[in-house]
């Protein structure tokens, strides 16, 4: 075995040269990686070896570039010379695939002349993730390979094709047995020289191509199809348009001339730099200063949830969905069948849903109306009314009845976890572990720390989101934690602007412009306006208890902020408008023109002032923490960062410019956070702020 640097060894078995990565943790294509992968095949090239093979250590093929050089100087040989260098060999090239083969890595073996890959193997080119396009030729070779409507679907999605599906669709040559890897693909390699296969060039097969030539019909549905989804991104229409030129441009180098213009643009742009700046921003999530990574955990092998409803049956489905056994308590039977029954619907409902899975997911939950089944649970969750004397008596009972160092959690969506774990003998164990509804769907996990969480629970909990796939932020105790509590700034404000002048759907416009899902008078709409409305107490002070008092209760009842078609599609509402107006005549004062930056700003410089106040007060434990909060829980645009990366872009100094000249004018609502002005003054930015280390527990 030669050693051709420090993660690229070349062997020969028999009469196959086996190049041998060994790059952790994923072999990404860094300078070093390039660098021993062309001196690896050069060598080979130039060796007695009849065929080659490519194959990688640790628990994945080549996942990728690496990130961290991206807007550095080239650095080594690039990773054309590496393809070209494939591409080119005079004798068979193998790429031998085993976990991932993603982005940069499936690019180069596609320049292999053939692969092979284990059952378990995944392949795709997700850079549209990270508001970019396959910028090695992946967008002229995939469709070449898969065929136009494949590639557009993969790459658009970023989804990672299994290696059954890449078989079916020519990404895969041949499926070897798991644990056989090496000999599969060096049997594969013998087979290509003994029956002289051709070196296949994917890059000269146009054959899938030409059946999409001439139909420009295929991209307009297609992106017709996919509007919404694609809606404020760059990066999908970027890669269609690759697409179009692998079909359209009269050869492969004037495609990959196109690819490469594309890929340039989106690169130096500002959503994939706030798009790269979030994929690093959810894994810094996962770092806890003061709970290091071998931290040990509780073992969770049984849960508990309290409450059959809405929350506490997504929350259920969590766990049952990654075989961990449930039990939910209820007070009443018909409430307990009704969660039952919404469960096994929402099973049922689920995209490529199939009855025994169905069955053995709800085998896992069973249903009780007795707390005492929570007694040998290693975690219990209450999904509860958000009203404190509940919880705390809910908390108190299970003091009780659970075992030593089970951990109980709260869903409270911003009550004081301090409070509710005062009425226990155990608040170390106690900790908020805040769901977003619908739970069974939604990403974001605010797990809060109490005062008196012990950091084991913390890494359980950390680890546990992981294990049932959310996304995981740490966070304080405060009203509202991070998320509503920033959320409350921009309802206020909101609310605000109606009243002196603004339409809902003005709001609402610009905020869906922005690039949110939707504005908050469509989303109170949507939840229902009459959610903690209560009709005895209500006098009309409020638009919201205006609309309510007449039945317009949001699209339930096809009217509320908007009218509603039987379709639920929504309109501006005379009925609305008029009310608004007659609010601002009784209070005095005219309705005026309203600006869509005013409105933009007002909604979203009072979020940023409130993250400042949140990282001073140690609630968060950096920035990039709250927006990941606000990307998975809220609807924030990806392409945007988050709240605090979108003020470090415009800078600290125009967002406390704008908050100065709003209090001016409007009062303390928008006074700046002294962490803003602090920052101002010292020439810095919100990602520069560390939060200072939290003192060790008590011996």
């Amino acid at each position: 075995m030669a050693e051709i640097n420090s993660v690229t060894t070349l062997e020969t078995d028999g009469d196959v040269a086996v190049i041998t990565l060994n790059s952790p943790p994923v072999n990404a294509l860094s300078a070093n990686v390039r660098d021993g992968l062309y001196e690896g095949f050069k060598a080979a090239i130039a060796s007695d070896a009849k065929a080659i093979v490519l194959i990688c250590e640790g628990r994945t093929f080549i996942a990728g570039a690496d990130i961290t050089e991206f807007g550095g100087a080239q650095r080594g040989a690039s990773l054309f010379d590496v393809q070209n260098m494939m591409e080119n060999s005079p004798k068979p090239v193998v790429a031998a695939i085993h976990g991932t083969a993603l982005g940069g890595g499936l690019e180069v073996a596609l320049c292999a002349h053939y692969r092979v890959a284990v059952p378990s193997a995944r392949l795709g080119l997700p850079e549209v993730n990270l508001g970019l396009l396959p910028g090695a030729g992946g967008t002229q070779r995939l469709p070449r390979i898969a065929g136009v409507e494949k590639a557009l679907e993969m790459m658009t999605s970023g989804r990672h094709a299994p290696a059954k599906e890449a078989l079916e669709m020519g990404l895969v040559d041949e499926i070897v047995p798991e644990g056989q890897l090496k000999e599969g693909a060096v049997a594969f390699a013998r087979k290509a020289v003994a029956e002289n296969k051709p070196l296949v060039k994917v890059r000269e097969n146009n054959a899938k191509l030409e059946a999409a030539n001439g139909h420009p019909e295929i991209f307009a549905d297609f992106r017709k199809a996919n509007a919404r989804r694609f809606r404020g991104f760059l990066a999908p229409e970027y890669n269609i348009r690759c697409v179009e030129a692998a079909v359209n441009a009269p050869t492969f180098e004037e495609g990959l001339a196109t690819e490469r213009k594309l890929f340039a643009e989106l690169i130096s742009g500002p959503q994939s730099a706030a798009q790269r700046y979030y994929f690093f921003a959810e894994r810094q999530a996962q770092k806890i200063p003061d709970v290091p990574d071998d931290t040990p955990t509780r073992p969770i092998k049984k849960v508990g949830v309290l409450g059959a409803g809405t929350m506490g049956g997504g929350i259920s489905m969590n766990f049952a969905n990654v075989g961990i056994p449930v039990t939910i308590v209820e007070v009443k039977q018909e409430a307990l069948e009704r969660g039952l029954s919404t469960m096994r619907k929402n099973y049922e409902r689920s995209r490529g849903a199939r009855p025994e899975e169905t069955e053995k997911r709800m085998g896992l939950i069973s249903g009780s109306l007795d707390m005492n089944a929570f007694a040998d649970c290693d975690l219990v969750i209450e999904a509860v009314f958000e009203r404190m004397d509940i919880k705390k008596d809910v908390f108190q009972k299970l003091d009780a009845i659970c075992k030593p160092g089970a951990i109980l959690a709260t869903n409270t969506s911003g009550l004081n976890i301090d409070e509710i774990a005062s009425v226990t003998r155990r608040p170390q164990d106690v900790i908020g572990l805040h769901f977003f509804s619908p739970a069974n769907v939604m990403k974001l996990l605010e797990i809060v720390r109490a005062d008196k969480t012990a950091k084991d629970v913390i890494a359980t909990s950390m680890k546990l989101a992981k294990q049932i796939g959310k996304v995981a932020v740490l966070v304080g105790v405060c009203p509202g934690f991070v998320g509503n509590r920033i959320l409350a700034q921009r309802q206020r404000e909101a609310q605000k602007l109606v009243l002196e002048g603004a339409m809902p759907w003005d709001v609402d416009r610009v905020l869906y412009d922005f690039g949110f899902p939707m504005g908050p008078f469509a989303m109170s709409d949507l939840a229902g306006l009459d959610i903690g409305w209560v009709k005895e107490k209500s006098n009309g002070a409020t638009i919201r208890d205006v609309l309510c008092e007449m039945d317009r209760r949001g699209q339930k009842t096809r009217a509320g902020y908007y009218d509603y078609d039987e379709n639920r599609t929504a309109k501006p509402s005379p009925v609305t408008e008029k009310i608004i107006n007659d609010f601002i005549v009784k209070s005095g004062r005219n309705p005026r023109k309203i600006s869509d930056e005013e409105i933009l700003d007002r909604c979203i410089y009072p979020m940023i002032n409130e993250g400042a106040k949140i990282l001073e007060e140690g609630k968060a434990i950096r920035s990039s923490d709250i927006d990941v909060v606000w990307v998975n829980g809220y609807g924030w645009p990806v392409y945007r960062g988050g709240p605090m990366y979108y003020g470090d872009q415009f800078g600290p100094d125009k967002v406390l410019a704008r908050m100065q000249e709003f209090q001016s004018k409007m009062g303390e609502d928008f006074k700046p956070a002294a962490l803003l002005e602090r920052l101002v003054a010292e020439g810095k930015k919100f990602s520069d702020f560390k939060q200072q280390q939290r003192q060790p527990e008590p011996a």
